[in-house]
């Protein structure tokens, strides 16, 4: 749990390491499942009208990043969209009952975005329910990790990568934008990986790279229409992903070798996404904001 949010913390201090010395979870993964649970905010986040009125589609937004993304939008005065696997049912209906407790109106769309009419369907869907997108979160990811390197990745995994970190937010933006007014926002979740790739993870890392370059031409693209889009780099974050996908040996050191020391929370990232979709960065398109515990981007 994090400390007393109204008082400066040493940022080493503020989480503690996540306890999770060989912790292995089957893929999705689910909140449930973890033997320390990530913050997303439930406790801590305080919202202040940030987004009054705001209609918003988070991808992945059943667990992790994406549902500490939906409690602190929902605080903020959005209502939100949440699109999800169907095997993650039951962390999303938990991402849903928080944003209808903060008094917003808050729709869950079960979908696999690897195909391109689901993609159109999570859209429909929005329209239909709020008449408009005001912001897009594209924070649906798939990876995992192959420590045998290029000679593990199989086809059927890149193409899985591909499908769901790239296309889906392609499609996503592609179909959002005619129903998004001057002032609206799309957040693109890209990573650190982009910048500092590990071999394990090297199909996962070059589709965050394409998230930071699609990032810096669709928002000179929309410039004129009046949309801003960027992008939220997360360094190591503590999410079911990371049990879920990487090897035992190196879930107990998740996020160690960071400056900071150790793996951020999912409560930690949310404010960048407030940020981006709010009106304090109208000046602000075509931009990587990294979250990483002190690791460089660039």
């Amino acid at each position: 749990m994090p400390q007393d949010q109204t008082e400066p913390q040493d940022p080493q201090q503020e989480y503690a390491q996540p306890d999770a010395e060989g912790e292995q979870i089957p893929h999705p993964g689910r909140t449930g499942e973890m033997g320390d649970e990530p913050d997303h905010g439930e406790q801590s986040y305080r919202g202040s009208g940030r987004l009054e009125g705001k209609k918003a589609v988070i991808t992945g937004g059943d667990s992790g990043i994406g549902r500490a993304v939906a409690i602190a939008f929902a605080r903020e005065g959005a209502d939100v969209l949440i699109a999800y696997l169907p095997d993650e049912e039951q962390d999303a209906q938990t991402t849903l009952r928080h944003v209808q407790e903060a008094g917003r109106k808050g729709v869950a769309v079960p979908v696999d975005l690897r195909e391109e009419e689901a993609c159109q369907q999570v859209v429909d869907r929005a329209v239909e329910e709020f008449g408009r997108i005001d912001v897009l979160v594209n924070n649906a990811a798939y990876q995992m990790a192959q420590p045998g390197g290029i000679a593990d990745i199989t086809t059927e995994q890149f193409d899985r990568v591909l499908k769901t970190n790239l296309y889906a937010m392609f499609w996503l933006c592609k179909k959002a934008v005619p129903h998004m007014q001057p002032g609206a926002s799309i957040i693109n979740t890209s990573s650190i990986q982009a910048y500092q790739p590990s071999p394990p993870l090297l199909d996962y890392a070059t589709t965050k790279a394409g998230i930071v370059n699609f990032t810096k031409g669709l928002g000179q693209m929309l410039a004129e229409k009046g949309i801003r889009v960027n992008s939220v780099a997360p360094g190591p974050i503590w999410t079911p992903l990371i049990p879920a996908t990487l090897p035992e040996e190196q879930v107990g050191s998740f996020g160690e070798d960071t400056p900071l020391g150790r793996a951020g929370q999912p409560a930690e990232l949310a404010p960048a996404f407030v940020f981006f979709a709010s009106q304090e960065s109208s000046y602000i398109t075509a931009e990587v904001l990294g979250v990483t515990g002190g690791s460089p981007i660039s």
